[in-house]
């Protein structure tokens, strides 16, 4: 593999979810381990499942994997990271100022922007703190879905900027000179990730377009804050052993396509492809065989299993749209594991609803979506937007300095437009944005891509951040409806929980929809996409790869309310005629 060849210390995987990063992160931590380096994989996921990879529990601290000499492994779990972040705040002033002052302290410290940061505090340090990390060979980071990387990767030069500059006071931080101690750390980092002799990006795609294209925005994107080189792994390649049905040359045509039109900037950078193999690569003995080329004699002890056609659900996309038509508008939530297909899914049943004559809203709250691609075009009844960060920052900071700072005088109104340089004001902007699409649900269908789980949980936990606020303001008084009421209401909105037939993705899902109960939202639906074992395959490879789907439809079965199970499809689903069609689409009839 050209990008395990003289590693540096800091080894960074990112790209769009769903391509196998973690699998890739966990392997290559591996063969370092193997090599006899003292290595710690570390994830920088809100939704990390390095843990369910290895088969043990992780967790906040440096744990041991005591079957593999060398190696450690480190999830950066966002609300313990936060509660730690709020007791170093908390803790000088306890007892030193009153229980209300206290309280609002803790109150200002609950926000999502603290959990972001505190997971950047624990980043920081993994990159700078030699006291603690240095006696490590390599630190290999799995990193979180690519807007969500982007955003962390930005802030150590944002808070450098922002601490050199500022003297406000942002709640949601705590007091300022509590980071102004951590200046020297972050300047630090920074200089870390801009030195290729320290780190290494490795840019983690499939052979399609869109995750090609991906890595090249991700990877043009870091090079403007100064991370330059990279190296390029393409995951999931069909192998010859796979055979020559239909489905597999179909899927093997795009697949050299999409390698034959590798975007431009990335062209020049060093290219490893990775073949598909006929196990989940879950477990050590499955990671070791990752970087090794499939023969027929690896894949001997799974060429005989077969799919009981029985056991795969008759339940296509049409019938949940619908149910969600029977209400004649109302907000539509596609949520799951990035590179599930939530942007598919999610434009399949817009496409459908405008088709039947409805009005309908797509939009899309993830940082890494890109809903006309999928689209290729208008669509007559339906109206396309994307929830932009940096459109929604500058919108808001607007209309704070239009509002708010019209009453104050020419310091004020400086104090409060540096304030408003936090990088945390994103995700309160963000947040606007979205509460007015969820109140537009009213009127008409609005069907949202949401960003990859760990994203939409810091957005949601804004939604009910501001639901709290406005139900103690208001108290008993009057009657209020928050955007959190409007997602708890089932009548309102339906969230449809998208997720492919594999063990890391279900669980994942599994994961989200606890998550989701626990805030009071029960999801209405789950989709299974890009089903193999639903495509029905002859070829003995892919029936070995869709034998291992039955276990998790049958799980999800289990999970869910309702099902939809959508079959790979030799084709991508992009263009409204082919995205019309997947809401025709049920698993193929047993052969």
């Amino acid at each position: 593999m050209k990008f395990l060849e003289n590693p540096p210390r800091f080894l960074f995987f990112t790209g769009k979810g769903g391509v196998g990063k973690t699998s890739v992160a966990c392997a290559t931590a591996l063969d370092l381990a193997g090599q006899g380096k003292t290595v710690l994989l570390v994830s920088t996921d809100p939704a990390s499942n390095v843990g369910q990879v290895f088969g043990v529990t992780i967790g906040n601290t440096v744990t041991p994997l005591v079957r593999v000499p060398g190696l450690s492994a480190l999830e950066i779990d966002p609300e313990q990271a936060a509660a730690a972040y709020r007791e170093r705040i908390v803790a000088p002033v306890r007892g030193l100022l009153p229980d209300d002052e206290l309280s609002g302290i803790i109150e200002g410290l609950s926000g999502s922007c603290t959990t972001e940061i505190a997971s950047f505090d624990e980043f920081t340090s993994l990159l700078a703190d030699e006291a603690v990390f240095g006696q490590y060979d390599h630190i290999v980071f799995d990193t979180a879905p690519t807007g969500h990387t982007i955003r962390l990767l930005q802030l150590p030069g944002s808070w450098t900027d922002f601490l050199e500059a500022g003297k406000g006071d942002p709640s949601c931080l705590g007091p300022l000179s509590g980071l102004d101690k951590h200046r020297s750390m972050y300047a630090a980092a920074v200089a870390t990730l801009t030195d290729p002799a320290r780190t290494r990006l490795i840019l983690v795609a499939r052979a399609q377009a869109s995750s090609l294209g991906e890595i090249e925005r991700t990877y043009l994107e870091l090079n403007q804050i100064g991370i330059g080189g990279g190296f390029v792994v393409v995951n999931g390649v069909l192998p010859a052993v796979a055979g020559t049905e239909d489905l597999t040359r179909a899927v093997r045509a795009r697949e050299r396509a999409a390698l034959a039109a590798l975007p431009a900037a990335l062209a020049h950078l060093p290219l490893d492809v990775l073949e598909l193999k006929a196990a989940n690569m879950v477990g050590i003995p499955a990671l070791q065989t990752l970087f090794a080329a499939s023969t027929e004699t690896d894949e001997s002890d799974t060429i005989g299993q077969t799919v009981d056609t029985g056991d795969i659900p008759d339940a296509p996309l049409a019938a949940l749209v619908d149910a969600i038509e029977r209400d004649d508008h109302g907000l539509v939530l596609c949520m799951g594991k990035g590179g599930v297909g939530k942007t598919t899914i999610a434009a399949s049943i817009a496409v459908a609803l405008a088709g039947r004559g409805h009005a309908v809203h797509l939009t899309t709250t993830d940082p890494a979506a890109h809903l006309t691609e999928t689209l290729h075009g208008s669509v007559p009844g339906l109206e396309v937007s994307r929830i932009d960060p940096v459109e929604a920052v500058q919108t808001y900071r607007d209309h704070v300095m239009a509002t708010k700072g019209t009453a104050l005088d020419a310091e004020g109104r400086a104090a409060l437009a540096e304030d408003l340089l936090s990088p945390c004001t994103e995700e309160v902007a963000v947040f606007q944005q979205f509460s007015r699409v969820v109140h537009e649900s009213r009127r008409r269908f609005v069907v949202v891509d949401t960003a990859p789980t760990g994203h939409t949980l810091l957005l949601l936990d804004a939604t009910g951040s501001y639901h709290r606020e406005m139900a103690r303001q208001i108290g008993d008084s009057l009657p209020f409806t928050t955007p959190l009421m409007r997602l708890q209401d089932p009548a309102l909105t339906k969230v449809i929980l998208v997720t492919l037939a594999e063990t890391t993705p279900v669980l994942e899902a599994e994961g989200l929809q606890d998550d989701l109960e626990r805030a009071g939202i029960r999801p209405w639906a789950w989709v299974v996409n890009a089903s193999l074992a639903a495509a029905r395959p002859t070829s003995p490879f892919l029936r070995a790869r869709a034998a291992r789907e039955v276990e998790q439809i049958d799980r999800v079965r289990l999970l869910a309310n309702r099902i939809a199970v959508v079959p790979l499809l030799p084709e991508e689903p992009i263009g409204q005629e082919k995205l019309a069609a997947l809401t025709a689409l049920s698993p193929q009839p047993a052969r």
